[in-house]
């Protein structure tokens, strides 16, 4: 911490800790980024997509060419960033990167197009949250290597075309289904990336703990991946809190017995439920009977933003079979209730038709 750094903490009682805070974050950015694999080869699951991009990027070296531009689709953590960069690497070429919710006008567009090199990789992460002035250039940009600047309003407005060099747009988006068809067949590869199973999430835990000088057993490598909801960054995340654990508490080798100790401390269960998920279940069984509820009620509830816990939670609970989104409302599934160790209520109707819908 500079000097100046320091006279600021002192007149302002918050200040030390933002600093801090900002220290902390851009320490976890230079690790997640020292973790992330190099080239295809290095890259652990996604095998479908792999080889896909494997031909689509030989194929382009062998012509001579920019790659076609590529899409990839699914859930937060599971590569699709890390992918771009490897794209940008197989190539030969810089990358650029940026969001859709940084492009909010088409000149915005404009400006990051035509300053591009040659056979340069533009990142765009969350595609589908861009403008529709700027997504209409696109079209252009991706189909013609060209977008028509507008100089001028009203009446006297002309639009000068700008020629573009050949480069290769990585598109990434959670939510697929909000791009538009015209946007969507521009692509020349489309790629979905699926939740990695538990014995490739282990494969990552071990070339991680590797990078980071970790001592793991296969034990312990194993109760960090079955914990991290099929995502890598996740795993990638336990690793490094269990490693602290077991860094502070033990003797810094993660075995079975220290990945549950550790994990028990940051609230993440056997099944890779954190405090807001064990929160919105228990909530949902406790205090409404296991539904069904309103998604607002039920953020009141336990006193997050609506978008957190339809964004946050239940993604996951619904996909382990916990919750389930009916046309009434959220309802709890009988596994849930098995989860909490609770037992669903047997009166008739109660539980808000539960019974009704599980057969229960």
């Amino acid at each position: 911490m500079s000097r100046d750094d320091s006279s600021d903490a002192a007149q302002d009682p918050g200040a030390f800790d933002r600093l801090v805070g900002s220290a902390a974050d851009g320490e976890d950015q230079a690790v997640e980024a020292a973790l992330r694999p190099r080239d295809l080869d290095e890259f652990v699951g996604q095998t479908k997509v792999r080889e896909q991009l494997d031909l689509v990027l030989k194929a382009a070296l062998q012509r001579g060419g920019t790659a076609d531009h590529v899409l990839l689709s699914g859930a937060p953590g599971l590569g699709k960033t890390t992918l771009s960069m490897i794209i940008a690497a197989e190539m030969g070429a810089p990358i650029r990167i940026t969001s859709g919710p940084a492009i909010q006008h088409a000149g915005d567009l404009a400006a990051i197009l035509s300053s591009l090199q040659e056979g340069e990789v533009l990142f765009l992460d969350e595609i589908h949250r861009m403008s529709r002035p700027a997504e209409e250039m696109l079209y252009m940009a991706m189909e013609d290597f060209r977008v028509d600047v507008i100089v001028g309003k009203g009446p006297g407005a002309t639009a000068i075309p700008l020629e573009l060099p050949p480069f290769t747009l990585v598109g990434a988006t959670t939510r697929a289904g909000l791009l538009p068809p015209p946007l969507r067949d521009r692509f020349g590869f489309t790629g979905h990336m699926e939740f990695y199973d538990p014995a490739e999430l282990e494969q990552v835990v071990h070339r991680s703990a590797r990078l980071l000088d970790v001592a793991i057993e296969e034990e312990g490598a194993a109760e960090i991946a079955g914990r991290s909801r099929g995502t890598p960054r996740i795993a990638n995340r336990l690793l490094r809190r269990v490693r602290d654990y077991a860094q502070v508490k033990a003797d810094g080798v993660i075995t079975r017995e220290v990945a549950r100790a550790a994990l028990g401390v940051y609230e993440v269960d056997d099944r890779g439920l954190d405090r807001l998920d064990r929160a919105v279940l228990g909530a949902l069984l406790k205090l409404f009977g296991g539904g069904p509820v309103g998604l607002s009620t039920l953020a009141v509830a336990v006193g997050e933003e609506r978008e957190t816990v339809e964004e946050v939670a239940e993604p996951f609970l619904v996909r382990e079979g916990l919750l389930a989104r009916t046309p009434r409302g959220r309802v709890a599934t009988p596994a849930a209730w098995t989860h909490l160790g609770l037992v669903p209520p047997r009166q008739p109707g109660a539980g808000g038709g539960q019974q009704d819908l599980f057969g229960g």
